[in-house]
């Protein structure tokens, strides 16, 4: 696949992404936020660590406070030359040093703090003791919805993403299945993604016959046989965005009722997808979806969720699940991805990322939702 280099995000991008999320801290009643390495400090500052630490870094964001990195000081050269960097202030610290103590100067002392999921409980734990006032939620449960709405550039990457994903599955749909392991058929989407321009692939999910009756399984040694259904799960990360497809295809022709289930998932997927337009609720997409199945009587065999959202990573909120009131908004991106699972026979799941419009929904994968035949 072809095609100009993404522009990269500048540090008024990130700047601008930090002030937000400053903001969002207060409305929610925190005094600031505190974000670890992983993926929310890469779209904060554009920063990732080479490599996993135990030293301490973190990105400091408070109303009305500059914001802070504190990093170690064998790391600082490598962090200041991250693209967000123009936008705060660097802190770093030596071996030797006390960095909570360091952290701490920049806390209100008694206040309550969102901080990173993926935040090391050894340093959290240090921070308490360094301040025994301060109380922290993790951002999930504080600021959910930080990341979920994008900007266009963001639509643009995911965009491509998909396409990148769509690509994969027109050649995949053309290397023989029967007779090869489904380790073989998975190593075939690994190797096509980072053709297409993935930088890393997170999963190849191909599970074939019974194997596909379990939503999450592992490729194996199992020889994919005619008269198979074969379900194709896939994506990861390219230009530092998320892709997150799956089809699923028959090995020879499918029986009657292979073609049934099939057409089922698909009528459900459509109605999943018509759901999506601005302020209706997250629970609503899964609500549409599972509608469809559980009419048919296959209400049983629809074993999780409707969606996920996707961004820097493949699997984010916001959640298209019962229970979930969060509204759609305009540039929030996730899956709609019904399935029906019978154990020992075989599954069919569905999937497209979709992105919230002004007055609907648009699919970032176009590949063909039906039955798709393969050798």
């Amino acid at each position: 696949m072809t095609g100009t280099a993404p522009a990269p995000f500048t540090a008024d991008d990130y700047r601008a992404r930090m002030e937000r999320a400053a903001r969002a801290a207060a409305d929610a009643g925190l005094a600031g936020l505190l974000v670890a390495p992983g993926p929310d400090l890469v779209w904060l500052t554009g920063y990732a660590p080479t490599a996993e630490t135990e030293r301490l870094t973190l990105l400091v964001l408070a109303p009305g406070q500059d914001p802070v990195l504190v990093v170690p000081a064998l790391e600082a050269p490598d962090a200041a030359k991250a693209a967000g960097a123009p936008g705060l202030t660097l802190r770093d610290w030596t071996d030797g040093k006390d960095p909570y103590a360091a952290t701490a100067a920049l806390l209100d002392a008694t206040g309550r703090f969102g901080i990173s999921d993926n935040a090391w409980a050894m340093h959290l734990l240090a921070l308490q003791r360094a301040l025994p006032g301060t109380t922290y939620a993790s951002l999930t449960d504080a600021l959910p919805m930080l990341r979920a709405v994008k900007d266009a550039a963001e639509l643009e990457l995911l965009a491509a993403a998909g396409a990148a994903a769509d690509a994969t599955f027109e050649e995949i749909r053309k290397v023989p299945f029967g007779g090869r392991h489904e380790s073989d058929v998975a190593a075939d989407l690994a190797d096509l993604l980072r053709r297409f321009g993935h930088s890393q692939v997170d999963f190849t999910i191909v599970a074939s016959g019974p194997n596909g009756a379990n939503p999450h399984h592992e490729v194996g040694d199992r020889v994919i046989e005619r008269g198979d259904m074969v379900v194709l799960d896939f994506g990861g990360l390219k230009d530092g965005y998320g892709s997150d497809t799956s089809r699923t295809v028959h090995v020879g022709e499918p029986t009657d009722e292979e073609r049934r289930v099939h057409d089922l998932v698909r009528e459900a997927q459509e109605a999943g997808f018509r759901a999506v337009r601005p302020g209706v609720a997250c629970q609503e997409v899964d609500r549409a979806a599972r509608a469809v199945i559980a009419d048919a009587g296959y209400g049983e065999y629809f074993i999780h969720r409707t969606g996920h959202g996707i961004g820097v990573t493949t699997h984010e909120p916001p959640y298209m699940i019962e229970g979930e009131e969060q509204p759609l908004v305009p540039g929030m991106c996730f899956s709609v991805e019904p399935g029906v699972y019978l154990p020992g026979r075989f599954g069919v799941r569905i999937e497209d990322i979709v992105t919230v419009t002004e007055d609907g929904g648009r699919r970032l994968n176009d590949t063909t939702r039906d039955m798709v035949i393969v050798d």
